[in-house]
Formats: C-alpha cells, structure tokens, sequence
C-alpha cells in the first residue's frame, strides 16, 4: 500500500485517508519504520474500506460537476424544495420568511436568525427521504435555534427514523 510518511515532534502513529485518495502516516521523528508498518498491518482492512467508502464518494461528486447535471438538479430544486418545505412547514407549524436555492457546496440547508432557509441544489442528488429530513431538519430551526436534545425532539416528532434518512447523507 503506498502512503505518505509525516514525521513530527509526536508521540503516537496515526494513519488518515484523504478525500483525493491519498493515505497519510503521521510518526513521531524516532519511531521504527517497522513498527509504522506493524501499525499499518493491524488497521489494513479500515484503511481499505475508507479508501473504498472515499472512492464512491469521489465518483458521486464527479457526477455533480457536469453543467447539465448542475442545471437539472438545480431545476428540480427550485420546484420541489420550496413546495415541500410550505407542506412541511403547515404541518409543524412554522413559517419561514423564504427559501432560497443556492449552490452550497459544503451544507444541504440552512435556516438564518430571521427564519429564512437555504438549501444546496445538490441536495437533488441524494434520496427523497434525505431530502425530507434537511427540510424538517431546517424548519425544527425556526422553534430552536441550535442543535440541543430539544432541537432534536422537535425533528424525531416528525421524523421518527430521522437517523436513518440523515445517514443517508453521508
């Protein structure tokens, strides 16, 4: 397994998997190179996977970088998101000032201090049931501004199984 080799004034091992593919070892200056290796021996099968988990999503973010794929989910953004969030919002019992459609590239929503709620286009790309959850995840804001036990009563009250849609995300 290739890997890059980073020795520092530290006193353990550690390995990280990077979102362009590379593995990345962390050693203190002193440490043998055969006890890095025994250290990459003993976590191999959780470097591979999170290569593999890595190189799906490095695949499904390719697909989100083609103009027309951009302007389909962008397309299907503006119609669903704001009517889902007006039912949605009925049901809670909220009202937010507006819903704006933006190209976030590292949040699926938002809701301001002012109730006005933000969402990624490229939230499109992920499941209905995923889609459902950002916008009660972001309507539960306008009754609690923070992410508390309370914040997330409110959303298990609407979506029992938010934990299942939420790992949906990822």
């Amino acid at each position: 397994m290739e890997y890059e080799l980073i020795r520092s004034a530290r006193r353990t091992v550690s390995v990280e998997v990077t979102k362009d593919l590379r593995v990345i070892v962390r050693a203190p200056y002193k440490m043998s190179q055969k006890r890095i290796d025994a250290f990459l021996d003993k976590h191999r099968d959780w470097i591979e996977k999170t290569l593999k988990n890595a190189e799906k999503k490095a695949d499904f973010h390719k697909d989100l970088q083609s103009p027309q794929r951009q302007a389909e989910l962008r397309r299907q953004a503006e119609e669903y998101l704001p009517k889902r969030t007006a039912e949605w919002a009925a049901v809670m019992g909220v009202q937010p000032t507006g819903v704006k459609i933006t190209g976030a590239k590292t949040r699926f929503g938002s809701c301001s201090g002012k109730n006005s709620i933000c969402y990624s286009y490229r939230l499109m790309a992920y499941p209905k049931e995923a889609v459902e959850y950002v916008i009660v995840h972001e309507l539960a804001h306008i009754l609690q501004k923070n992410h508390s036990a309370r914040f997330y009563a409110v959303v298990e009250r609407y979506l029992p199984d938010w934990e299942e849609r939420r790992k949906l995300l990822k």
